[in-house]
C-alpha cells in the first residue's frame, strides 16, 4: 500500500506530457475533456456513494454474539426500485452529453473559411498537403491560431491512425477512404503526435509534430515554403548537392528547383527548416543527419529509405547541404 502511494505522489509531481489529452488546446480537445470530465465526477460521485453505503453496512451490522442473528427479510420493494432506477437515470446523463459530442465533432465542419490540409499516412510518415496553398510539407504541419484547420485524412498503404491528443480525438487513416478531422487551435505552439494504429516494425517510431503558428507568422512560412530550394551556400553544401543528385537519392525525394522529382519518400526542399528528421525521432541538426544517413537502419529499424554506400566525407557533405535547405 505505501507503495501504491509513493508511485502515486511521484505521478504528480512536475514533468510535462506533451501527449496528454488531459490538458486540450483547441475546441474540439476541449469538448472530449469536458465530456471526460462529466462522466469522472458520476464516476466518483457513484464510488463515494457505494463505498459510503457498503462501509456503514459493514460496520453497523458487523456480527455481535451479545446481540443474536438479525431477523432475515426478504426483498424490499423500495430499494430494489431505487438501484434500478438511479443507476439508469445516471446512465442517461451520462448518454445525452456523449452521443451530442459525438455528432458535434464527427460531422464535418461548417466554417467556409477552414483551412484545409490532406494528411496521407505512410509506413513510416506522414505527409502535409495544402491545395490552397500549393505546399507539400512532410511530418511537421504548421497551422495558424484561431483559424479551423479541415483534415483530409488518406492512407498511402495500410491502416493508420492520427492522433495529436492536445488537438483534437484519434482518426483511423484507411487505404481507398477519406476520414476527417477539424478543430480549431487555441494556444500557439508545439504538439506532439503520433500513429496510433500498429501499422508495421516502425510503428512506435511514426511520429508527427503541429505547429500552430500566430497568424503572421504562418503567413512568413507560407511564403517560404512556396519557394524553391535554397542555393548551397558554400563549397561543402554545393558537393553534397552533388551527391544528392548522383545517387539514389533523387529516385525518392523531391526538391524544388532541382531535377529532384521523387515521389515515395519526404519533399525534402525545405527540410533543413524542420524541427525534427525520421518522423519526429531525431532532433535536425548535422550530427543527427550524419548519424541517420549513415545508419538509417540502426537509428529506425524497417525504415523503408535504403541506406546507400557512401563514404564519410559524401555523407558529411550531403548532410551540410540538407541542413541548409531552409
Amino acid at each position: 500500500m505505501g507503495l501504491f502511494f509513493a508511485a502515486v505522489a511521484v505521478a504528480a509531481c512536475g514533468g510535462t506530457y506533451p501527449q496528454s489529452a488531459l490538458d486540450p488546446s483547441s475546441d474540439f480537445a476541449g469538448r472530449l475533456d469536458g465530456l471526460f470530465m462529466q462522466i469522472f465526477w458520476w464516476a466518483v460521485g457513484v464510488f463515494v456513494l457505494v463505498e459510503g453505503v457498503l462501509l456503514y453496512t459493514v460496520f453497523r451490522w458487523r456480527e455481535d454474539p451479545a446481540r443474536g442473528r438479525p431477523p432475515e427479510v426478504h426483498g424490499h420493494v423500495l430499494m430494489e426500485i431505487g438501484w434500478t432506477v438511479i443507476p439508469a437515470l445516471i446512465l442517461v446523463a451520462i448518454a445525452i452529453p456523449t452521443i451530442r459530442t459525438i455528432f458535434l465533432v464527427d460531422r464535418p465542419t461548417a466554417d467556409p473559411d477552414a483551412l484545409v490540409v490532406e494528411v496521407t499516412g505512410r509506413q513510416w510518415w506522414w505527409e502535409f498537403t495544402y491545395p490552397e496553398l500549393g505546399i507539400t510539407t512532410a511530418n511537421e504541419m504548421h497551422i495558424p491560431l484561431g483559424r479551423t484547420v479541415d483534415l483530409r485524412l488518406r492512407s498511402a498503404d495500410v491502416i493508420h491512425s492520427f492522433w495529436v491528443p492536445r488537438l483534437g480525438g484519434k482518426r483511423d487513416v484507411v487505404p481507398g477512404r477519406e476520414n476527417q478531422l477539424w478543430f480549431r487551435p487555441d494556444s500557439v505552439g508545439v504538439f506532439w503526435g503520433q500513429c496510433a494504429e500498429y501499422c508495421g516494425t516502425a510503428h512506435a517510431l511514426m511520429g508527427l509534430r503541429v505547429l500552430v503558428d500566430a497568424p503572421a507568422d504562418f503567413e512568413a512560412w507560407v511564403t517560404t515554403n512556396r519557394s524553391n530550394a535554397a542555393r548551397p551556400a558554400d563549397s561543402e553544401a554545393r558537393a553534397g548537392q552533388g551527391v544528392f543528385m548522383a545517387n539514389a537519392c533523387v529516385s525518392c525525394h523531391e526538391i524544388r528547383g532541382t531535377g529532384a522529382r521523387g515521389q515515395l519518400g519526404p519533399d525534402l526542399t525545405h527540410v533543413g527548416s524542420r524541427l525534427t528528421i525520421g518522423a519526429g525521432l531525431l532532433d535536425n541538426n548535422l550530427e543527427n543527419l550524419i548519424r541517420w544517413i549513415d545508419s538509417t537502419q540502426v537509428v529506425k529499424p524497417g525504415t523503408l529509405m535504403p541506406e546507400v554506400d557512401l563514404t564519410e566525407s559524401q555523407i558529411q557533405q550531403l548532410a551540410a547541404y540538407l541542413l541548409g535547405l531552409r
